[in-house]
């Protein structure tokens, strides 16, 4: 039996304020576990739902010197689905009404994470090959098992994988007192591994000391070892490549499920796309308050709205789209022009556009179902969740060939009758255009070829148990 331990700041259904959450909280269920015994390890936040924190039971509690003081460290325990998941409990740490407070103290508080995930390992009743390690909250576990930890036999030959799920986010601090609140070696500073000029950078220990590092699609791994991508650090990319690996993230096929969604009115499979698909785009004009067209070519985004997902080049096209046999739905919060922009036109042409600027995740369920085609023409994507979702429902993407969106969809125009949407490749309003233009052209004048795309999108396997096939390839060469 193999073992892994996941260790990430956040993880569903405990604690989420973004995709990392589901990352760490739904691939470690896709492991054969007659195979891998996978578990994972949380802070205990006091914000975590009440009934969770009752399903928890102290497993044990010590205290550990940490930056110049004595601090109490306990570890509880719940299963939830048959997986073991452990909690580091320190209140002065992880209390408050959320899992990120002030920058610095965070710096702080994730940096006695990642002292105290190898601190309880010794006291539990499993020891594994491998750390998961997941963005730079846990960015100091590799270095801290390569100096502080290294002379202790039970961590002998355990070994470290890190994963960037958001590169923006290092966890950046001055240098010094990186290094006091650490308590790792001085020579680790002196333009050593966690060294950035006069800033400590806990990412950049963890690509140094890590066994692997990897990214969450084949493209993004080869654009961030570049300037324009690797936000300062593409350097330690390219210099890792070695043990640099991209693995597409995947999404939970049992929740994002067009034959059982909840939030569907009728359900469909891919031998019932075409009746299924009417019947949810019907269901949505009706709901959305656009002229109930079976023809039109209905148009969705579900989004952030800023400039990193490309609405600087749907802006543009606004007034062209839903001036012609368009109509378009927005779902998305984000910067406040773009919001107002779109509600701007929605209110000009309310029967071809509608916009809700909440979060409705039902809603999003039924715009991936009832729309015919979906807009991610994203500046830069690492991986991206929503085309996946939209490929499961039929919604044929229309995206930048950046990043995951590139590995994840096939282009009509390279990819013949085996296509599963259309890619585009330079940022700016002309290329945007032109893939909307062959996906309506195709939607009008080729209803055979657009059938068969969608088949092809509906039968595409982006389950997490895929990412966990690639994983478990990763695992087996570290521990071979």
């Amino acid at each position: 039996m193999k073992k892994v331990l996941f260790a990430a700041a956040e993880a569903v259904p405990f604690i989420k304020t973004g995709g990392l959450a589901d990352v760490a909280g739904s691939l470690p269920f896709a492991f054969p576990p007659e195979d891998w015994d996978v578990r994972v390890m949380l802070p205990a936040y006091t914000c975590i739902p009440a009934p969770w924190q009752e399903a928890m039971r102290d497993v044990t509690h010590f205290d550990v010197w940490f930056n110049g003081k004595y601090r109490y460290l306990g570890v509880r325990e719940l299963t939830h689905r048959g997986l073991h998941f452990y909690f580091i409990d320190n209140e002065e740490y992880f209390g408050g009404p959320a899992p990120y407070t002030d920058y610095m103290y965070d710096i702080e508080k994730f940096c006695f994470f990642s002292f105290a995930v190898l601190a309880v390992l010794p006291h539990l009743d499993f020891r594994p090959d491998i750390i998961h390690c997941h963005d730079w909250h846990t960015g100091l576990i590799p270095p801290y098992l390569a100096t502080q930890f290294k002379y202790d036999p039970f961590f002998a030959d355990m070994k470290t994988v890190f994963t960037i799920h958001n590169l923006k986010f290092q966890g950046i601090c001055g240098r010094d007192e990186l290094r006091s609140i650490s308590g790792l070696p001085a020579e680790l500073f002196a333009q050593g591994p966690l060294c950035s000029g006069s800033c400590g950078n806990m990412m950049q220990g963890a690509l140094h000391y890590a066994d692997a590092v990897t990214t969450v699609s084949q493209t993004y791994a080869k654009e961030i070892c570049t300037p324009e991508y690797g936000e300062g650090l593409d350097r330690f990319f390219a210099e890792r490549r070695d043990r640099f690996w991209g693995i597409v993230n995947g999404i939970d096929d049992s929740v994002f499920d067009p034959a059982t969604d909840p939030a569907l009115k009728r359900h469909y499979d891919v031998s019932r796309v075409k009746s299924g698909k009417a019947a949810a785009k019907a269901s949505l004009q009706k709901e959305l308050g656009l002229d109930q067209d079976p023809d039109v070519f209905l148009l969705g985004i579900v989004s952030r709205l800023t400039d990193q997902k490309g609405m600087d080049l749907v802006l543009p096209l606004l007034e062209k789209l839903t001036g012609g046999p368009c109509q378009l739905v927005v779902l998305g919060t984000g910067e406040k022009h773009y919001e107002e922009s779109f509600r701007l036109m929605a209110g000009a042409r309310p029967n071809k556009m509608a916009v809700v600027t909440t979060y409705d995740e039902p809603l999003s369920h039924r715009i991936y179902a009832g729309t015919d085609a979906f807009l991610m023409p994203s500046r830069f994507e690492p991986c991206g969740l929503s085309q996946l979702i939209a490929l499961r429902y039929g919604s044929l993407p229309i995206v930048r060939a950046t990043g995951g969106l590139k590995d994840t969809v096939r282009s009509l125009d390279k990819e013949g009758l085996n296509a599963t949407g259309f890619v585009f490749e330079d940022y700016d309003v002309g290329g945007l255009n032109w893939a909307i233009e062959l996906a309506m052209k195709t939607f009008f004048g080729g209803k055979k070829t657009w059938e068969q795309m969608r088949r092809n999108a509906m039968r595409e396997d982006f389950s997490w148990k895929r990412s966990a096939v690639e994983y478990s390839k990763l695992y087996e060469q570290l521990i071979e």
